[in-house]
């Protein structure tokens, strides 16, 4: 997704140049001080699929930028200040941001750009399908699927669990289940899903994982088995 920064505060553009860069799916295309900077190089580079946009700015404001452009991207308005909400939004701009920005906060309105794209049957921007965002505390963590050994239930939340670390978050079993692929992970049990490629060996009724600390061994539930059985690849006579 091709975007662009336009805000006359260097500290809060850098902030946003910075995010755009740790989000794999964005590529920042130019960074403006000035609206008008924007406007006079804007048509020389490649389409703009979303502009971050400030809105008190000297000489052009950020409305006074969206009213000169003839078709208008998505749109994320970033201000410190909330009294031009509403104005903001009768431009149909896709988010508002407010100053300083957290980057679960931008995150989230960069998803918000990508259901909207979907909805519209344009492109949907996604992360990579080897990854997947988790938040921990106040922080969205990415891990990809290769660093994850296995997911366990614990009451109302579940445990993530990577060779080094582990994350609990608010989810359900079934909601993991769904949300990894199936072809990469498999649930063995009302309480665990394994990542099948860390499975050294299966004995018995358990399947063992090795972990930073030796080994992991995990049950298989009786109604589980004959779906794990089918998800590795089994070699018997």
């Amino acid at each position: 997704m091709n975007c662009v920064v336009i805000d006359d505060d260097k500290l809060s553009r850098k902030v946003v140049e910075s995010y755009i860069e740790r989000t794999d799916y964005l590529t920042l295309i130019a960074s403006y001080p000035s609206a008008i900077e924007a406007i006079n190089d804007i048509k020389k580079n490649d389409p703009i699929d979303l502009i971050f946009l400030d809105v008190e700015m000297p000489e052009m404001s950020g409305m006074e930028f969206l009213n000169s452009l003839n078709t208008t991207p998505q749109v994320i308005i970033i201000s410190s200040k909330e009294q031009y909400a509403l104005e903001a939004f009768e431009y149909d701009v896709s988010d508002y941001l407010l100053k300083p920005i957290s980057y679960s906060r931008f995150f989230k309105a960069v998803n918000k750009v990508n259901a909207r794209a979907d909805k519209n049957g344009s492109t949907v921007f996604t992360p990579e399908n080897n990854e997947i965002f988790i938040k921990s505390n106040s922080t969205l963590v990415r891990l990809h699927y290769d660093d994850i050994l296995w997911v366990e239930a614990l009451e109302n939340y579940v445990v993530v669990n990577t060779f080094t670390d582990k994350y609990t978050i608010h989810f359900t079993m079934k909601a993991i289940e769904d949300k990894m692929p199936s072809h990469l992970f498999s649930r063995i049990h009302r309480s665990y899903v394994v990542n099948l490629k860390k499975i050294e060996m299966i004995e018995d009724n358990s399947v063992v994982i090795t972990t930073d600390g030796g080994s992991k061994s995990i049950p298989i539930g009786k109604s589980y088995r004959e779906k794990l059985m089918g998800d590795i690849n089994l070699m018997t006579r």
